[in-house]
């Protein structure tokens, strides 16, 4: 009797820390799952999605590009005019 009343006390010593411990897993995993939903949330409050970015640098380049072309329209007309007086 002796031997088993052992065998009882160390199995149930030991499923007493195993509960003990997925009880901890279970409560980690949770508080876990609410930063992560906190973070989903907040995220894209501060920091913008790589799509965007590459979507609005490509517009800047667009634009970027596009005062490019003008300012060199209008140093080609300013450019020749001044051809032209030098000409006469």
């Amino acid at each position: 009797m002796e031997t088993q009343s052992t065998i009882n006390l160390v199995l149930g010593a030991g499923m007493t820390v195993l509960g003990w411990f997925a009880r901890e897993m279970w409560a980690a995993v949770k508080e876990l799952k609410a930063d992560l939903a906190h973070l989903r949330e907040e995220l894209p409050k501060e920091y913008v999605a790589k799509d965007d970015y590459k979507e609005d640098i490509r517009d800047l380049k667009e634009m970027v590009g596009k005062i490019f072309d003008r300012l060199e329209a209008k140093q080609d007309k300013q450019g020749n005019h001044i051809h032209h007086r030098s000409g006469e």
